[in-house]
């Protein structure tokens, strides 16, 4: 069956995209037309932060916005798949796109600054992040949340938070909050890869389904109102997910586990390899040259 059933709003979520145009729009303005009248310290945006920050708020847009999302509530796989880019991916390049003079404004409000550095230190960033996402993955918790639309909302938007904090010790370019050099930064790469990993394999080598909300038909119906408005859902006659889903529903968990283990590895290969060979470079600046051999007279 075709998910155009659902109709237009459900598929692409049309009140997001809107909120994200207005947050863009805000966004390129403060950084380039009226930057002068918000900072006098402020630097031009880089192209580099620009496509940054269209390549972000377009990902996230696909990830929350389109047909995916509708698909979340539907396969566990495509769910996990907007986990893993919600949260591994989109946050290390929204915290890059953003220009420095905006997070030093952002950070010099009353109180703000103590609290950012408190729960972006290293330590207690991984941990929070990490236990917030094991939780969710909890099945009586994952249930809960998926049933309703605030709690649901409450902590996504918490979920994103704290992956922001878990991603800034390791990307932002602000000198004075750098805390992790040189093998501390890949020792937090993999430490973050051990703690992500029992949840996934939780969900990959359980024998059975784990969640009701893509198991139960009456709970999935009810799941689905998160995306979908009650007015369409009572026109529609569903008999559960295997209608729209070609995977049985424990190859589905298992390959939504797999998917989330799969992209971990990917980002964080990647982000190792760029810490190590900026490490090495910078370790390979330190390092005197060969004195020029003068020649005998």
């Amino acid at each position: 069956m075709s998910l155009e059933i659902f109709g237009f709003r459900a598929l692409w979520s049309p009140f997001f995209f809107i909120s994200l145009v207005i947050v863009s729009i805000l966004f390129f303005l403060a950084a380039t037309k009226y930057r002068e009248k918000l900072s006098k310290d402020s630097e031009r945006l880089t192209n580099k932060q620009a496509i940054l920050f269209i390549v972000s708020i377009v990902t996230l847009y696909i990830i929350k916005g389109s047909p995916l999302d509708l698909l979340g509530h539907i396969m566990f796989s495509a769910h996990m798949t907007q986990m893993a880019i919600l949260y591994l991916v989109i946050p290390p390049l929204l915290i890059l796109a953003i220009p420095h003079w905006m997070w030093r404004g952002f950070l010099s409000f009353n109180g703000v600054s103590k609290v950012f550095d408190f729960v972006t230190k290293p330590l207690i960033a991984l941990i929070v992040f990490n236990s917030v996402f094991s939780i969710y993955h909890i099945p009586l918790v994952f249930d809960f949340v998926k049933t309703d639309m605030w709690i649901h909302a409450t902590y996504t938007v918490l979920l994103f938070l704290t992956a922001m904090f878990m991603w800034w010790p390791l990307v932002n370019n602000l000198e004075e909050y750098q805390e992790l050099y040189g093998i501390k930064r890949i020792g937090y790469v993999f430490a973050n890869g051990i703690l992500l990993t029992p949840a996934c394999g939780l969900i990959i080598f359980a024998e059975t389904p784990m969640y009701n909300t893509f198991s139960n038909p009456a709970a999935w119906a009810q799941a689905l109102e998160l995306c979908v408005p009650s007015s369409t859902l009572q026109g529609i006659t569903l008999s559960g997910p295997e209608m729209f889903n070609w995977l049985s529903l424990h190859e589905d968990q298992r390959t939504g586990g797999i998917i989330m283990k799969v992209i971990q590895e990917v980002v964080f290969g990647f982000v190792l390899a760029y810490i190590f060979f900026g490490w090495y470079k910078s370790e390979g600046e330190k390092i005197d040259p060969l004195p020029e051999v003068q020649p005998a007279e």
